[in-house]
Formats: C-alpha cells, sequence, structure tokens
C-alpha cells in the first residue's frame, strides 16, 4: 500500500504521519471487508461481536456490562445493539429472578445457528484482509501491536 499514491500527492510524507495514515487506511479495508462480509447476514459489526461475546458464555447469560466490558469496539450503546438482536430473534432477554434490577441477555439457537454461518464469512474475509502476510509476518505484526 503507497501512501503517497493513495492520497495522490508528490510530497514526501513525514514518517510518523505516513504511519497513522497508514493506520487509517488499513483501518477502512479491513471494514470494508468485514462490512461487506456481513452485509448479506443483516448484522452490524457490534451485533457479530455481540452474538460472539454470548457464544463465549457457554449457556450462561450475560448482562449488559459484560457485553461492554467484553466489546472490541466500545460503545454506550449496547442496549439499543440487543434491541436489534431481539427483533431479529438471537436473543433472549429476561429480568433476573435474584436481582430485579439485573438484565440478562443469552443467544438462542437461531442466534447460534445465524453465528455459524457468519462465521465461515467472517473466516474468508479474515483470509482475504491478510492474504499478503506470512505467519510470521502476522506474528511480527501482533508483537508491534502489543507495544500499544
Amino acid at each position: 500500500m503507497n501512501v503517497e499514491k493513495i492520497i495522490k500527492t508528490d510530497k514526501e510524507i513525514p514518517l510518523k504521519s505516513r504511519t497513522i495514515i497508514h493506520f487509517i487506511l488499513v483501518d477502512v479495508k479491513i471494514k470494508e471487508t468485514i462490512f461487506t462480509a456481513l452485509k448479506s447476514y443483516g448484522v452490524s459489526l457490534q451485533q457479530f461481536n455481540v452474538l460472539r461475546i454470548l457464544r463465549g458464555q457457554n449457556g450462561k447469560p450475560a448482562n449488559l456490562s459484560t457485553l461492554n466490558e467484553r466489546m472490541v469496539t466500545k460503545m454506550s450503546n449496547t442496549t439499543r445493539l440487543v434491541d436489534k438482536l431481539l427483533l431479529k430473534g438471537y436473543v433472549h432477554r429476561r429480568i433476573c429472578p435474584s436481582n430485579r434490577r439485573k438484565i440478562e441477555i443469552s443467544i438462542t439457537d437461531q442466534g447460534i445457528a445465524q453465528l455459524e454461518r457468519m462465521d465461515g464469512a467472517m473466516k474468508d474475509a479474515e483470509d482475504k484482509i491478510l492474504e499478503n502476510l506470512s505467519q510470521k509476518e502476522l506474528e511480527q505484526l501482533n508483537f508491534l501491536f502489543d507495544k500499544f
């Protein structure tokens, strides 16, 4: 990915600025690829993330606080995400019997089945995004990301 070519400049971009621009361009490419992979399933990346978190609960319900803590992309309106997943039949919400102020959220069988279908599309998207990187390069990249 040639930054100067993409932003159509002949000027030499300072290394730090070039690095930040690279991050932004890579972020855009990743999001476009993932949004395309999820589009036919009618879910956003954040909704997909909620479903994966709930599946990872192994049948135990989660509350909104748990979902917020575990989300890859932090957002304040997890309630809205859950509401949309409820309408699709992918999650179930109920009041906790032992604490009526607590809402418990679980993934439904329909949600699990749909998530399993999405898993294949996401794996294909990941493969496409990372197709030009070797295993060693992926390890190096993750090492560098860990420094952040």
